[in-house]
């Protein structure tokens, strides 16, 4: 009787070898500490906030004031529509 390629009654060698592999824990990480862990956290932080392009400060300011002058107009917005709804339903329900 011949058996079947990637039968799972007679699991292969290499099989075994791969489940092995996948049940093994650690690697580089596990062998630091916490604290060393940690400490490369915040390095790894520090290299990215170097990356950051900044705004410059008239970038800054522009872009504020656009923020805000978006803000104003949408709390306008809202404002009316909700006082158009409150007369609509002070007329509708009495």
């Amino acid at each position: 009787m011949t058996d079947a390629v990637g039968s799972i009654d007679m699991p292969d060698a290499q099989d075994e070898v791969q489940e092995s592999k996948k049940t093994r824990k650690g690697g580089k990480r596990a062998k630091k500490g916490p604290l060393k862990r940690l400490a490369l956290f915040y390095r790894q932080i520090i290299a990215e906030l170097r990356k950051v392009v900044w705004p410059s400060r008239n970038q800054l300011t522009s872009y504020t004031t656009v923020v805000i002058f978006f803000v104003a107009i949408m709390i306008a917005l809202v404002t009316l529509i909700d006082y158009g709804l409150n007369h609509a339903t002070k007329y509708v329900f009495g």
